[in-house]
């Protein structure tokens, strides 16, 4: 057997291990990838360039069992991987996340290859457990059933370098029926507010300008401490941080959704005028069997009220359409709902049987076919309403945050791409002078569509920013990497935008 300082030696030799992380599902999953690779920085490796498709010398899967055919998903990639790990001594697989915690015993037995499963609450074993699987030449399974550390106290290697996802719980308290999430994150749990503040603070310091606040349920914030105001005033500390432009959060839950946090949201001023809030059906008796705790007229009064306060707040929603037992009444009811919030975009879900949770065995389960034209009906109705509202963009003046990667054409089109203050998606001229992901310009929009705006003018201001200057810095560091001897792999690229990400559970 290799001695533990022959096999650092070969390290060294060889050059720095690579890895890569494949993401599945919710802002949860995201942020607790970007935990897992700072970690294995942390520990040495070295991120696989972009698009190297299992060819790195660990592969993490990060995954998710909301969707029926999570397990199918999982098992099919790592199937792929199988004859990789044979053609490659040492290669290592790892699976994560929430399928994980929910099949931890059969993970190994259907993919023998597999070297490490681990859970929902021990991301920061992953290390730890793939040198124990190397050394000890054996699969290591460890499932924590309740959270070890906190997610934010982990080494980070954010996507972005000018926007971070910020952890404020975990966990949910709530028993939707059709979501399985609670069963594998567990009850929730908060951060102490000067723990979240204090992590904020750190991240303006390194070029940080826009945070989200990120929570399973995100405003239900306090439970654990019985304040009920808590994440209003969480929203409100927020806006006393020098150098914090925007603040945004996801995804809350209309039974938590008080007036002292629309007036939070309205009163602060880089608190950014959007809203998601999952909707999941506008029927009240399909809220109901979901075990949603508000009905119609409770979710439209709220749309009302940040309207009010709020006048071009653009909200977003999540919609499952086919519900078992959901009618053709009951579906009218979803529509009317859509027409009546107008939403600036929704993400719309056909039900899918999640293992585990009681909806799964409910009788009335809706035939395919009709739940495929209902969802086509859906989205019909809402491609016209988003269409509708982004033409009232038109003629706005509006300060956007330059995007990396969020413009597909961009390079074709010789524009740049950014997000308004209420998270739309605009496309603009590129300008003359040099602007950097992270900088602020100011446009007037010249054109809708129903999934990103225009500004086909000349940009009428720029603004550097403190991170732009993060962005260039880190690319920089990034190309002055030493690439090593990594055994014919190429070097490492420059990192990818921080996604934007649907609320993919659809259980807020």
């Amino acid at each position: 057997m290799t001695s533990s300082s022959d096999r650092s030696l070969e390290v060294d030799v060889q050059g720095p291990k690579t890895y890569e992380v494949r993401t599945y599902g919710c802002q949860m999953n995201v942020h607790d990838s970007e935990r897992l690779s700072g970690l294995l920085e942390e520990a040495g490796y070295v991120r696989a360039p972009e698009g190297s498709d299992g060819d790195a010398d660990v592969v993490v899967f990060n995954t998710c069992a909301v969707r029926e055919n999570a397990d199918n998903r999982l098992y099919g990639n790592l199937g792929r991987l199988a004859p990789k790990k044979v053609s490659r001594p040492g290669m290592q697989i790892a699976v994560g996340g929430c399928l994980a915690q929910k099949d931890q015993d059969t993970i190994v037995k259907k993919a023998p290859w597999v070297d490490v499963v681990f859970g929902t609450h021990n991301i920061g074993k992953l290390p730890v457990l793939l040198e124990r699987a190397r050394v000890q030449e054996e699969a290591q399974v460890e499932i924590a059933e309740s959270l070890e550390a906190f997610p934010s106290t982990l080494p980070t290697r954010r996507e972005s370098a000018y926007a971070a996802w910020v952890s404020i719980s975990v966990g949910c308290n709530n028993t939707c029926t059709f979501c399985i999430v609670p069963a594998l994150r567990g009850k929730e749990k908060d951060r102490r507010t000067g723990d979240i503040l204090a992590e904020i603070e750190a991240l303006v310091g390194e070029g940080v300008s826009e945070i989200t606040l990120l929570g399973q349920n995100v405003n239900a914030y306090g439970s654990d401490i019985g304040d009920r105001e808590a994440f209003s005033k969480l929203l409100r500390a927020c806006g006393t941080i020098e150098g914090l432009e925007r603040v945004r959060f996801t995804s809350p839950h209309p039974r938590d959704f008080t007036d002292d946090v629309i007036a939070a949201m309205a009163e602060t001023p880089n608190v950014m005028p959007q809203l998601h809030m999952p909707l999941q059906s506008g029927s009240d008796t399909v809220l109901k069997a979901m075990r949603r705790s508000y009905r119609q007229e409770r979710y439209l009064g709220i749309i009302e009220k940040v309207r009010a306060a709020i006048p071009h707040a653009a909200i977003t929603t999540d919609i499952i359409v086919g519900f078992p037992g959901e009618t053709e009444e009951d579906f009218e009811q979803t529509l009317h709902v859509v027409r009546e919030a107008r939403f600036a975009q929704a993400f719309t879900f056909q039900y899918s049987k999640r293992p585990g949770t009681p909806a799964a065995t409910m009788d009335d389960q809706i035939p395919k076919e009709v739940v495929q034209a209902r969802y086509e009906r859906l989205v019909a109705l809402q491609e016209e309403i988003s269409w509708e509202e982004n033409k009232k963009q038109v003629g706005r003046t509006m300060e956007l945050m330059v995007a990396e990667g969020e413009g597909r054409k961009d390079g074709a089109t010789h524009r740049l791409s950014g997000r308004a203050p209420d998270n739309r998606l605009v496309h603009f001229t590129k300008p003359d002078a040099q602007v950097r992901p992270g900088d602020v310009v100011t446009v007037e929009i010249t054109y809708a569509a129903p999934h990103h705006l225009l500004a086909e003018g000349p940009v009428l201001a720029t603004r550097r920013t403190r991170a732009g200057d993060a962005w260039e810095k880190r690319n920089a560091a990034e190309a002055a990497k030493p690439a090593g001897v990594m055994l014919g792999l190429p070097k490492i690229g420059v990192p990818e935008p921080l996604p934007v990400v649907a609320s993919g559970c659809g259980c807020d």
